[in-house]
């Protein structure tokens, strides 16, 4: 028996099936012999993976760079002298201080033996030229009541302005010249920090920045009283001895 479209050939019917009906076969060609994709389907890998994979890894082979450098830096800064380190003697200074300063402090402190204060004041010249001096900013009193009282106080209310401070007398004369690029540098240092604080907790505008530091020596203890007798007398206290620095410029703060 026979039926349309089909044909019975040793019991077993025959039918006719479209070549893009048969399961397993791929999209039929164009005219130029090339296959063309089903449509919805991406032949390509999504590009925001790649992109994605490659900023990482250029993300980490930067930040490994940069702590090789670093270690490398530290260490010619603190190994005794060579001819490696003192021919880059001025890059790796430009790199360690003053952020990454190494010394030995930890395991041989020089306690303080004064007391500092150091203030600041600054100076705008308004458009008519009149010229306008603020009142004197404590800055070691804001070190002191974020440390005072505080388990875990930051480290740059605790030493960045101290720091800053030993430095400048370090390099620096009684004439506060500065007479080296590391002297400049500590300088600028300082100037930055004063200004930076006076404008964050007072605002205003000024274009100029003098500081002023008040030493006042630490008492030594008196001797305890020998067997029989009475405990040595206590020396006389030191006067405080009062430093004013020059007014240094500084970038515009303010309006």
């Amino acid at each position: 028996m026979e039926r349309p479209g089909g044909a019975v050939q040793g019991g077993v019917e025959t039918v006719d099936v479209d070549e893009a009906d048969r399961p397993g076969t791929g999209p039929a060609p164009d005219k130029g012999g090339r296959p063309v994709a089903a449509q919805g389907i991406s032949s390509h890998r999504p590009r925001p993976a790649k992109v994605l994979k490659a900023g990482t890894g250029a993300a980490v082979v930067l930040c490994l760079a940069t702590a090789l450098v670093h270690v490398l830096l530290v260490f010619l800064h603190v190994a005794p002298q060579n001819p490696l380190s003192q021919q880059y003697s001025r890059q790796v200074n430009a790199w360690v201080l003053p952020l990454f300063e190494q010394n030995w402090r930890l395991f041989a402190p020089d306690p303080e033996s004064v007391n500092r204060q150091i203030s600041a004041r600054t100076m705008h010249t308004a458009p008519d030229g009149n010229v306008q001096v603020s009142d004197w900013f404590d800055l070691t009193g804001v070190d002191n009541s974020a440390v005072r009282h505080q388990v875990f106080p930051s480290h740059t209310a605790q030493n960045m302005l101290r720091r800053a401070w030993s430095s400048y007398l370090e390099t620096h004369g009684g004439d506060d010249q500065p007479r080296s690029q590391r002297a400049l540098m500590i300088q600028r240092y300082l100037t930055n920090i004063a200004a930076d604080r006076i404008s964050g907790h007072r605002g205003g505008t000024f274009e100029s920045v003098q500081l002023r530091v008040i030493t006042v020596p630490i008492a030594a203890a008196a001797a305890p009283a020998a067997a029989g007798g009475s405990g040595s007398a206590t020396a006389a206290p030191t006067p405080a001895d009062t430093r004013y620095l020059p007014w240094w410029k500084v970038d515009s703060h303010g309006n």
